[in-house]
């Protein structure tokens, strides 16, 4: 009587780990999909390191010098120095086309 209970209560405990992993919570599914979510969080997260160094590159260059500040001036606001011309040139739409 013994010798048939004892593989039946292994396979049955077997069955319960089975289940457990592939259906119940934390399984082999959600792992994988979270394996996937990290991935993407590392690409991103290597993003917006690089970025976060360009801005303190640009923080810097803004501190230490003038020539920065001269270009920001120039590009984002528009400003001249004295003594100097701006020219502006606008592209007809008529010769564009052609």
């Amino acid at each position: 009587m013994i010798r048939w209970k004892l593989p039946l209560l292994l396979l049955v405990v077997f069955g319960y780990l089975q289940y457990a992993l592939w259906c119940g919570k934390n399984n082999v599914y959600d792992y994988r999909d979270n394996v996937e979510m990290l991935v993407n969080l590392r690409a991103d997260n290597e993003k917006l390191k690089a970025r976060n160094e360009q801005m303190f590159a640009e923080i810097n260059d803004l501190q230490r010098g003038y020539e920065a500040i001269e270009e920001r001036a120039r590009s984002h606001l528009g400003m001249v120095k004295a003594n100097e011309s701006f020219y502006r040139i606008i592209i007809d739409s008529d010769t564009k086309k052609q």
